[in-house]
């Protein structure tokens, strides 16, 4: 029951977030970012908020600029949820994109290794 409640929360604090961000006027912060995850402890005092952010020089520029921001945005966001306490923010880059493309690589290299070796040995079993 209460990870349901956490797992409407942490949509709340998404949403809520993504259009606070698009209001900074913060130039670091001005890439083209996304957030795409949060999650958000049981007794609401930490969000850990992961974002990706499109150009991979830009990163740590825009971490740096969402975590001087971190206090605006949390009195923000207080004021927009109906919460005993407001989360405090913790921002991450998040990598998963990167890593599973980099899966994805590995996975094709290894199948093509496959079909090179079923071809060499005339058989037709992949």
């Amino acid at each position: 029951m209460a990870s349901n409640r956490i797992g409407r929360i942490n949509e709340e604090i998404q949403r809520e977030l993504s259009d606070l961000i698009r209001s900074l006027k913060d130039p670091r912060v001005q890439t083209l970012l996304s957030i795409t995850r949060v999650d958000t402890t049981p007794d609401l005092r930490y969000s850990k908020i992961y974002i990706s952010v499109l150009d991979e020089e830009k990163q740590k520029d825009a971490l740096r600029g969402l975590k001087s921001a971190g206090g605006w945005l949390r009195r923000e966001l207080g004021s927009s949820l109906q919460l005993r306490y407001t989360p405090e923010l913790v921002f991450e880059l998040d990598d998963s994109l990167k890593y599973g493309a980099h899966m994805f690589d590995l996975l094709s290299k290894l199948e093509a290794e496959q079909k090179e070796k079923a071809g060499e040995t005339g058989n037709d079993e992949a």
